[in-house]
């Protein structure tokens, strides 16, 4: 059972790296605004406006916007995440409490971060005159399904990162690969005209792309192409649907049995 002192060191801990994140910063918390919107601003002017993608995809803008939105709380809960327990090793030495609240406590801020976004991307969408799908009310099982494949990944990397600091810049360009080879600047019907159906079925096998590509068809148009509509397979298109929850669990078991050795490494 999660105890009282842990639920109240949780929120301490979020509280303090919300806080730590913009310290000094003139503008402050804006940033968790500006941050998404000045890199779609750059995303929208080279591939929407001079390289044209997405013509044929209705209110492809803010389906670019929502992809780098829910990309971006992938990325900060991994890259956070990785680095939590290192960062916080004196606190590990000084108090006896699981350590996965370092974790956790990390990806509830990029959650925060998350949410903060989403808004914008609402307003954006309503400016657009963008309709939502009457299927909308299952969003939360996208951002649960998010959650517990970024935390997953985050549990994974902490883990590794404690011993081998170089997974640092290797996570990175693992990013940034994982960035092209997921439907955010171009669209999934892009993929099919001037490539192979068969590689867009494998793009969507990954997770992140078939998160981005239901929340597409939900929120923006159904023109965006779903992992359910273009494999016929049951077994083979619930694969990226249960792939998060598989990284949750083992991600956090290498977590749980290697943390009793973090004080000591650190």
């Amino acid at each position: 059972m999660f105890e009282k002192k842990n639920r109240i060191l949780l929120k301490e801990l979020v509280k303090t790296d919300f806080k730590l994140r913009y310290q000094g910063s003139v503008i402050g918390y804006l940033w968790s605004v500006l941050r998404p919107v000045l890199l779609f601003a750059v995303m929208y002017i080279v591939f929407i406006y001079f390289l044209r993608f997405g013509d044929d995809v209705p209110h492809f803008a803010v389906a670019l916007l929502l992809a780098q939105v829910l990309w971006g709380f992938f990325n900060e809960t991994t890259n956070l995440g990785m680095v939590s327990i290192v960062n916080r090793g004196d606190l590990l030495r000084k108090l006896n409490f699981p350590t996965y609240i370092v974790v956790v406590s990390v990806s509830i801020n990029a959650f925060i971060n998350l949410m903060i976004s989403l808004v914008i991307v609402f307003i954006f969408g309503l400016i657009n005159n963008v309709e939502l799908s009457a299927f909308g009310f299952l969003a939360p099982l996208i951002f649960i399904e998010l959650y517990a494949f970024s935390l997953g990944i985050a549990f994974i990397l902490a883990t590794v990162y404690v011993r081998f600091r170089d997974i640092g810049p290797i996570w990175e360009v693992i990013l940034q690969i994982g960035l092209y080879m997921t439907p955010i600047i171009y669209p999934v019907t892009l993929i099919i005209e001037r490539a192979d159906i068969r590689i867009a079925k494998i793009l969507l096998l990954n997770p992140m792309a078939q998160m981005i590509q239901d929340m597409r068809y939900w929120f923006t148009s159904s023109v965006n192409v779903t992992v359910w509509q273009l494999i016929d397979n049951k077994f083979i298109m619930i694969i990226p649907y249960v792939i998060p929850f598989i990284v949750l669990i083992v991600g956090f078991l290498i977590f749980n049995k290697n943390s009793k050795k973090f004080a000591e490494i650190l």
